[in-house]
Parts: C-alpha cells; structure tokens; sequence
C-alpha cells in the first residue's frame, strides 16, 4: 500500500497536510514515534489535529459524525458541540452506535432516532445496523462525508471498531467519503494477543479475523480492514493519526481525559483486563457487571476462597487475585451475595490479560463444581472458535489453551505489522 505523501507536524505548531489518498486509503501522520516529551497534555488526538488545521481535510462536504460521549477535546467539549457552531466545517448529522450518541443506553441498546437537543442536528441510530440497511441512512442523511471518532477499549469483541467496520463497508455501498480520528489505545499497542476469530463465528462482537486483543488504534484498524477485508469495495479512506503517542503508552500516559466509551467500562484499568475477562459473559459466572469494578469482580453464588488461591497458585506474571464478596446491582445475580475474585494488576508491563482470563476459566471449573458454559455458548463468539470452550471442558491447562491459537496469531501479527502507523 503505497500513500502519496505523509502530513506531518511542523516545528512551532503549524499544522502539515492532513490527508493523503492512494487507492482508496489515505493517512495523515506525524513523525516516527510522535514528540518526544512525556508526561500530561503530551498527545494530541486527530480531532485534535483536523480542528488545528481548520477542518481542511472536511472543506466543502457536508460532514455526519459517529461518534458517543469519548468524542471529546482536551478540554472536555464534545467535537459535535465544537464543531456545529464553527463555520469553516459543515456538520448536518450525527450517527450514535451502540449506548448512543449521548450515552444514555445500557449494554446491548441505543438511543433511536432523534434531534439533538443541543445542537438541534438530527441522530440516526447506527447500533445493529450494516450492509445496504446502513448505507440507505447515510444516503438518507444528505452526508457526503462520514468521520468516525470513538475511543476503543483494544479487544476484538468490544463492538466500537465493528461499527467503523460497518460504517466503512456501508460508506462504500452508498459512495460516500469515511475519514477515521484516532485516538490512543487505552492498553498500549505493544501487541496482538489471543486467538484470532474463525469467520464461521462471525458476529457483532467479532467480524473478521484479528485477535482477541488487536493491539492497534482505530485509524490503523481502519486501514486494515479496508486493505485486508473491505479490499473488492474499498471505501474512500482517509486518518489523521495522533501525535505524541507511543505504542508503549498506556491511557495514563496520553496526558488526554478518560470518558467511559460504555457504561461498564468506567477507567482504563476495566480496559486493562477486559480482554480477558469479558470471556465471563460466556458462563453462568457474574463479570461484574453492577458492581463499582465491572470485569476486575467475578463470581458467583457457591464460590469461595478456593478459586482465588488456585488462580494465585499459577504465579501470573503482574497479576494477584483476591478472595471476594460482592452483589451485583443489576444483570446476573442481581442483588444477591456471591464470591468469587478480584483481580489485582500489580504490573502492567508483564500482565497478559488474554493468558490471565484463560487461567481463571480453567480454576473456576477445577474448584466449583457449579461452573457452566452459557446455553448458547456465548464463549465461542467471545474467543472466536470452539476451541477454548472444547479444551477447558476436556481438562486442559492454561498453557495447553494458549499454545493453541499461537500459529493464528503469528499470522495475524505478521499482517498486523503493515497497518501500523506509531512507533515506541
């Protein structure tokens, strides 16, 4: 994939090009690495950058964004309310995923249709929509340009980056433009880890083939899908990349505000595990949900301090688990009093959430004879094959499972490394 120039950022601040278009895909970048400084206020999104370079990227298109309540500036002004009122960009519409434009809805809902009242702009409701269904409500909304700006959460079945797929994919049904505004990986770009989806388990918490934790921003996301999936009918593709981010930064490092992309995923430390652990949706285990720690809680009616001792006694590189007691406020046993663990990151540099979900699966069936997979094997969505669920159940040991999808995920890497578009 060959890009026709690269926008940088100029010494004092003055703002390069932004977009380059070649065959379908474009880009915007700084330099290899970004700006050296660490430390608060150091990244700079691409929102940041497309309004620094007065929405050039955007001039003379009448603009619809996707976007939910991470859709923010440094200063904590959501980029609908800044943009609508500023005269050098066109903005006509708003698409809300999954939660909403707003954030007003529980896992699995959405807001609907409706006018902004802030704004008076109208929202269309994109959650569960794709296909030609999708590219009749961008046709309907008069856009000739989709922008995307949602913060991800880094796992392949948090369901953000399927709507950019899907936006992407319905973007090109209907010939309109989709530019991508990035914004960091809340749990570093070091790696991809986990197994890599089958498509025969395709669903809306996994479309195509990437790892349990893909290890890379939504604009490189983005430029994969486009060269690797969406190839036949690519979209017309532009990012503006961020500057000042490292592959090695984790959220805390990025000096930029955090706002829970979901109701669930309340600070960066959910995102830390939940590439792991959301595996729990899949059994008849609670997850946390309705707790203060959604996905670092999870247990069950029965369990008790056996569980968190085997989990310890497997010596999990940056990670401890503490016996516990909770009672859920909302979705599996709500308002009861059950046990189970609370994991403990102690060192995020060496923690594999992925590894650690897999331990904690394979003790929670050893030490409750209670454990079950959910009726409808859930599971083999979350991870992508039957394979998990299939060698748990047989006795399999951590390190059994996880050599197991290793050759996928070599793979997946090797590709993965095309996309990238951050250094450090």
């Amino acid at each position: 994939m060959s890009l026709s120039r690269r926008g940088v950022l100029a010494a004092g601040g003055a703002m390069g090009a932004l977009a380059a278009t070649a065959a379908g895909t474009g880009t915007a970048s700084a330099a290899p690495g970004g700006s050296p400084g660490h430390g608060r206020g150091r990244v700079r999104t691409g929102f940041d950058r497309l309004a620094a370079d007065g929405y050039r990227l955007l001039r003379g298109q009448k603009v619809g964004v996707v976007t939910n309540p991470t859709g923010i500036t440094a200063d904590v002004r959501h980029i609908v309310d800044v943009m609508h009122p500023d005269e050098r960009v066109n903005l006509t519409a708003v698409f809300g995923p999954e939660h909403g434009f707003r954030g007003t809805a529980q896992a699995g809902g959405s807001e609907g249709r409706y006018d902004d009242p802030a704004t008076g702009l109208p929202v269309y409701d994109t959650y569960l929509k794709s296909g030609q269904d999708l590219a009749d409500i961008f046709t309907a909304s008069g856009v000739d340009t989709v922008v995307f700006d949602i913060q991800d959460a880094g796992a392949r079945f948090y369901t953000y980056i399927w709507t950019l797929y899907d936006c992407m994919e319905a973007a090109a049904l209907a010939g309109k433009r989709l530019v991508v505004l990035d914004r960091p990986n809340p749990v570093t770009g070091r790696a991809a880890l986990g197994p890599v989806l089958d498509p025969a388990f395709a669903t809306f918490v996994g479309r195509r083939e990437i790892a349990q934790a893909h290890g890379m921003t939504v604009a490189e996301l983005a430029l994969f899908f486009n060269a690797e999936f969406l190839h036949e009918n690519p979209v017309r593709l532009d990012v503006v990349t961020m500057s000042g981010w490292r592959r090695s930064d984790f959220f805390d490092a990025t000096g930029l505000p955090w706002v829970p992309p979901s109701p669930n995923m309340p600070t960066p430390e959910t995102a830390l595990v939940y590439s792991g652990t959301c595996l729990f949706e899949g059994t008849n285990l609670s997850e946390g949900r309705g707790t203060t720690r959604p996905f670092e809680l999870l247990g069950a009616e029965g369990i008790d301090h056996r569980w968190a001792a085997a989990a310890n006694a497997l010596e999990l590189p940056g990670v401890a688990f503490r016996e516990a007691y909770f009672a859920p406020t909302f979705s599996k046993f709500q308002g009861k009093t059950v046990g189970g663990v609370q994991l403990h990151v102690q060192d995020r540099e060496v923690f594999d959430p992925v590894r650690t979900g897999i331990a904690l699966l394979v003790t929670a069936k050893q030490t409750w004879s209670g454990f079950a997979w959910r009726p409808d094997n859930w599971i083999d969505k979350l991870t992508g094959n039957t394979r998990v669920r299939t060698m748990i159940d047989a006795g399999a040991d951590t390190d059994t499972v996880v050599r197991a999808w290793q050759r996928d995920l070599s793979a997946f890497r090797a590709k993965r490394r095309r996309y990238l578009r951050y250094g450090g």
